[in-house]
């Protein structure tokens, strides 16, 4: 039998500072227990233990402070957001039925030790998992230690066991109390023998082993052969046995703390009733499944309706009449349209709710699809620019939408992740819906229930009517209603549409370019080989590594635990130190170009010759589109060679591509937005804002602005906006840390309005726990209260970089509704085909070329006031890179 056990403060201490803050949507952080138990899971997969059980800390004086007052006086208290999670964690411990145990004067490592004796006692295995390296001295052969790590979200561990503690330590695990009394551990306050580092303590302790022994062959440690110690570390030694003997005492992990623990008693349970609603209230919808949790028989009787099949077209004619009279029907759909569930409310606490299925519907479907989609039926749903999509794929009116619970939920809530409706309905009701979560025509074929699939998808147009009530008013209270219904509802028809339309690929060029890369590569590779010596995987980078480090001894290669860094960063540095490195980033270049790009998009490419990629609406945190199967606002432009793949975009025959590019529009935003003078000034005289930038900073005349100096300029002004640091800075332009921070205080003192902007945004979020754009789409920043110096450094960088960011991404949707709509009355032949960042791009007739690029520059530079020109340009060609002009 085996039993684990936990350290319950070592893993939601790890949890709490490897995991970016989460908290529910009423302000209870829950990362740390989140996180517990995420490990939990895996931990549970991997040792399949017969019993667990979870030690904590109390909260009060042990034996060992008592009898040392120094005794981890040092530590500092827990973060406040960590206490109140303390109870959280053992509520849901309690709930999943795992005991645990905690016991006044005695610390949680000894009752970890107490309970793997018991353990091995009674013939158990032992399982000890913590972050701290303190219960390696528990290991036997029947105990041991998985030792936690986590970081930036990702938790590994690492088997402890007797062999594998030796061939790192040197010595048997017992012997950690020896080596903590001679080096002491300042986290603990233990001091050691002062004097006595790592390095001597553990040749001493693979010497000696024991301090009883060490000190009883103190006048040979100097003499013998290849010892450790120098002399005077003997005298070090000497004068510190008694604070090496009272270390050893409080190092030591009692194990015979008097608990009332048998193994039997943890053997593993199903969680109680309790576990469900428990989950549910802190939002852990995710792993609901993962722990078996289910609700109980009984079902919220307000989220019920009456349901009606409809099977003949007198049937959907009078459901048809209802809901044009209604205020709204809320609807799901199936991707292929060949199911849809809708309901409507029929009182103030009753709906009722209509499936619609084509394959039992008597009459014309089309037909009744047609006017169901119409403008004349107000209408809410979830996804509904996929719905649109597939509407308007099938030729069928895609009109009178008045409500997405994605996209409310997103804008409420913009760092979620997930939008499903399944995560919406556990987040804001604390109930789950129904399986099956994805509803798809498989759930509605032989091999799937279709009764329960069918009870699903009504269920879940139910949970849309819902949330539609809830997430509507929401939105009014938090002021994010006009952002809303001004850009978030109507792009999903612009987008749409893009995504139908497509963008249209020369795929013969586009096999020339791939074989050309074919070429390339082979010839790198023959090239990297002479230079090496030998043949070797490339893409390998262990064997990278051996070659340009080991084999040729280039500098600043660092080994780790797996090897050398061969990354972009560390060779980069190294371009210039022998050939054969610019020829591997080469490789490197050529080769990600044709997997990604010559592969890739030959891959993406339709029947219809066109690209179709689907934009995604509720990805970034700042608001921005995202593109994806495939990527195409990541088409590099940075090198000849990868600007090349613009080329590759072309129109229909007849036509051409514009392009229009809003220029500098982030640091126009912190013009605008900072309200400083000096840098209104410079747009509005027309200057180039880098070259008058370098100016004042570099304190010379605008004709003197050499390109270094603009380049240098540049850098900071965008650096500013994201909120840059005087390291990054040097990193970036190639300068010491002194020269850019020098650099960054003289283009404070240049324009003082951005450094206000910035204190005050910062202190702004900081207070009211949020920052927001010009149109108030707002990111919640708990990071800017953690405890944690990394965390609340991203917060400040994201403060000061979301609302321009925002704002951009704001002004870009608002600009893309507005050249849609004016090309739909004026130019019907034009269409929008892509969206990338800041830049727009049209497919229309050759001949209107002209008058579609003045449009697009119109809409865009008047979709709003700013205090400094809001400047874009267009241009036309035969291609993309041509469009760019």
């Amino acid at each position: 039998m085996k039993l684990m056990v936990i350290d319950g403060n070592s893993m939601i201490n790890r949890s709490f500072y490897g995991i970016r803050p989460l908290s529910t949507r009423d302000g209870l952080y829950t990362h740390a227990v989140f996180g517990f138990l995420t490990t939990l899971t895996r931990l549970r997969e991997e040792e399949k233990p017969d019993a667990v059980c979870v030690t904590f800390d109390v909260h009060a004086p042990t034996f060992r402070h008592t009898a040392d007052e120094s005794y981890k006086a040092t530590r500092k208290p827990m973060p406040e957001e960590l206490r109140m999670q303390m109870p959280v964690l053992k509520e849901v411990l309690d709930a999943l039925n795992i005991p645990r145990y905690e016991l006044e004067g005695w610390e949680a490592d000894d009752l970890i030790g107490t309970i793997s004796r018991r353990c091995e006692a009674d013939g158990w295995e032992c399982v000890v998992v913590t972050g701290d390296k303190d219960s390696l001295q528990l290991i036997t052969d029947h105990t041991k230690v998985k030792l936690v790590s986590t970081c930036m979200g990702q938790t590994t561990t690492r088997d402890m066991t007797e062999e594998t503690f030796r061939e790192q330590y040197g010595f048997a695990p017992i012997h950690m109390i020896d080596l903590k009394a001679l080096m002491g551990d300042a986290s603990d306050n233990i001091p050691g023998v002062p004097g006595v580092g790592e390095k001597t303590a553990m040749g001493l302790v693979q010497m000696y082993g024991s301090i009883d022994r060490l000190y009883d062959h103190m006048p040979e440690i100097v003499t013998a052969p290849e010892t450790p110690a120098r002399p005077n570390v003997v005298k070090k030694l000497a004068e510190g046995e008694e604070s090496a003997r009272h270390s050893y005492w409080l190092a030591t992990i009692a194990t015979d703390a008097p608990l009332d623990f048998r193994p039997e008693e943890n053997l593993v349970r199903a969680p109680g009733p309790e576990a469900y609603p428990l989950f549910l209230r802190l939002e852990f919808s995710k792993l609901i499944e993962k722990f078996g949790l289910t609700a109980e028989a009984e079902t919220r009787s307000d989220f019920t309706a009456t349901v009606e099949q409809v099977t003949d077209p007198e049937q959907a004619e009078r459901l048809l009449e209802i809901w044009r009279k209604a205020d709204h029907v809320s609807l799901l759909a199936l991707p292929d349209l060949n199911g849809i569930s809708v309901t409507c409310r029929t009182g103030e606490n009753t709906t009722m709710t209509a499936e619609l299925f084509y394959d039992k519907y008597q009459g014309d479907w089309n037909g009744l699809l047609e006017v169901l989609f119409s403008a004349d039926i107000r209408k809410a749903s979830h996804n509904v620019k996929d719905l649109m999509r597939a509407l308007l794929e099938n030729q069928l009116p895609a009109e009178g939408f008045l409500f997405d619970t994605a996209l409310a939920a997103y804008l409420l809530d913009a760092t979620a992740g997930s939008y499903d409706l399944q995560r919406l309905f556990v987040t804001y009701y604390n109930e789950e819906l129904p399986k099956p979560i994805y509803l798809d025509a498989e759930a509605f074929s032989m091999l799937g229930d279709v009764a329960q699939a069918e009870a699903a998808l009504d269920s879940y147009a139910v949970a849309v009517d819902a949330l539609y009530g809830t997430l509507s008013a929401r939105l009014r209270e938090l002021g994010l209603q006009d952002l809303f219904e001004r850009a978030e509802l109507p792009l999903c028809r612009v987008l749409a549409e893009m995504e139908l339309t497509g963008c249209r690929v020369d795929k013969g060029a586009l096999v020339s370019f791939g074989e050309m890369l074919t070429g390339w590569i082979a010839e790198q590779e023959r090239r990297i080989y002479e230079m090496a010596g030998e043949a070797f995987n490339i893409n390998s980078p262990k064997q990278l590594g051996e070659i340009l480090f080991g084999k040729l001894g280039l500098p600043h290669g660092k080994k780790t635990k797996t090897g050398w860094s061969t990354n972009a960063d560390v060779l980069e540095k190294l371009r210039y130190e022998a050939p054969i490195v610019g020829a591997v980033l080469e490789y490197r270049q050529y080769a990600k170009l044709k997997s990604t790009y010559a592969e890739g998009l030959l891959k993406a490419l339709g029947p219809d010759g066109r690209i179709h990629t689907s934009f995604q609406m509720t990805v970034t945190a700042t608001g921005r589109l995202s593109s994806t199967e495939p990527n195409l606002q990541n088409i590099p432009t940075r090198t000849d060679l990868g600007s090349e793949i613009r080329r590759m975009f072309v129109p229909a025959e007849g036509c051409v591509l514009v392009d229009a590019d809003y220029s500098q529009i982030e640091l126009r935003l912190l013009a605008h937005i900072s309200g400083d003078e000096n840098m209104r000034a410079a747009f509005a005289s027309g200057a180039d804002i880098h070259t008058a930038t370098a100016a004042q900073v570099f304190h010379v005349a605008p004709e003197e602005v050499t390109p270094e100096m603009r380049r240098s300029a540049k850098a900071v002004n965008f650096g500013i906006v994201y909120g840059i640091s005087a390291f990054s800075l040097s990193q970036d332009i190639g300068v010491s840390v002194a020269e850019a921070k020098a650099y960054m205080e003289a283009y404070f003192a240049t324009f003082p309005g951005v450094r206000r902007y910035m204190d005050q945004v910062v202190e702004g979020a900081r207070e009211s726990g949020y920052v927001e754009t010009m149109f108030h789409r707002r990111r919640e920043l708990p990071e800017l209260k953690s405890s944690n110096f990394n965390l609340r450094s991203f917060g400040e960088r994201v403060a000061l970089n979301m609302p321009i960011q925002g704002t951009a991404a704001d002004i870009m949707k608002l600009a893309m509704i507005a050249v849609w709509r004016r090309l739909r009355t004026e130019q019907p032949q034009a269409r929008l085909v892509l969206q990338v960042h800041d830049e727009l791009i049209v497919e229309c007739p050759a001949d209107e070329a002209e008058a579609v690029a003045r449009l697009l520059e119109e809409e865009m530079e008047h979709v709003v006031q700013l205090s400094v020109p809001l400047t874009a340009e267009a241009h036309w060609g035969k291609d993309w890179l041509a469009a760019k002009g």
